[in-house]
């Protein structure tokens, strides 16, 4: 793969919202320009929640010590896995367990919603 991680996706680890402070996730997704963005929303107990607004495809990778779950809000998601690929389209979710090498792809802009523990990194474990 050309570049780093850094540079092909724009991948925002900081928290932008604190407890009891309104998230707007249309206005959020409408004012996201990049191919592939990800922005880290809200800390709910040990997990973050991330808002995705992405187009393309993620390299693949695995998340050693975490879960990963998938909630669609508009566009279409498919998740490669090392046996089958599933498609997921609007109001639909889908779990990847720790350990299980997967890619996500986008073929239209697609904004997604992502939960998974606070310690994670976004970019995989491997």
């Amino acid at each position: 793969m050309g570049g780093n991680l850094e540079d092909k996706y724009s991948i925002d680890t900081e928290i932008k919202y604190k407890p009891l402070e309104r998230i707007n996730i249309p206005e959020i997704i409408s004012n996201c320009s990049k191919k592939w963005q990800n922005i880290s929303l809200c800390q709910v107990n040990e997990s973050v929640i991330r808002l995705g607004v992405i187009e393309g495809e993620f390299h693949w990778h695995k998340h050693d010590e975490e879960d990963e779950f998938f909630y669609v809000i508009e566009g279409k998601l498919l998740i490669d896995l090392e046996d089958q690929t599933v498609e997921l389209n609007p109001h639909e979710g889908f779990l990847v367990p720790k350990k299980i090498v997967h890619k996500t792809r986008a073929p239209v802009r697609t904004a997604i919603l992502m939960f998974e523990g606070s310690n994670v990194k976004p970019t995989g474990d491997t």
